[in-house]
């Protein structure tokens, strides 16, 4: 039979489909969210997925292999506790924290009088020439009266004389270092009751 022959008028069957409309034409066309879903899900979430996996196989390629983890996991809450416990303002804690001083130097340049105080020829000059030997540039001899010393003393004149009066001490094997300006007013003495 052929499309002139048909008895029936037409009716919405008849129509041609549109490409949009749904197979069975007691459905509703498609909405707009059932037609872009699916483009959502490439652009969105699979990027958001790959993300997460990469740092999660990341995290497991930091853990040591048959370690223990605990203690990993121990040592990073510490570098982080420590991290957050921090100071973040280093001007302020350079503020409240003071300057360490240099360490004082002996000055081998230094004046230093060697005393004869034990009676014992050539006792000062054997002292002195010790003292050069260690590298002290300025070292004269003399005798004196030993008074109420009972041993052999390094007398310094002022604080900034220490360091250099702390190494004649230790050069000579002497163990008693007293500041005493009346006693050395220009620099470091010796005052030897006994041979070093």
């Amino acid at each position: 039979m052929s499309k002139a022959d048909y008895p029936y008028p037409p009716d919405e069957f008849d129509a041609p489909r549109s490409p949009d409309a749904p197979r069975d034409p007691y459905l509703a066309p498609r909405s707009w969210w059932s037609r872009w879903w699916p483009f959502v899900a490439v652009l969105v979430v699979f990027p958001v997925l790959a993300f997460a996996l990469v740092n999660l196989a990341a995290r497991f390629d930091s853990l040591p292999i048959g370690g223990d983890s605990s203690a990993s996991d121990g040592a990073s809450d510490t570098s982080t506790d420590a991290a957050s416990t921090a100071p973040t303002d280093t001007g302020t804690e350079a503020a409240e924290t003071p300057a360490e001083t240099p360490a004082a130097t002996a000055d081998l340049a230094t004046p230093v009088v060697v005393y004869n105080a034990a009676g014992i020829a050539g006792l000062a000059a054997s002292t002195a020439e010790t003292l050069t030997t260690a590298g002290f540039t300025a070292v004269t001899t003399g005798n004196q009266d030993a008074g109420d010393l009972t041993e052999s003393v390094v007398y310094y004149g002022s604080d900034a004389l220490k360091p250099t009066a702390d190494l004649v001490a230790q050069t000579l094997g002497i163990t008693t270092v007293t500041l005493s300006l009346a006693e050395s007013p220009s620099g470091v003495s010796v005052i030897l009751l006994t041979a070093p």
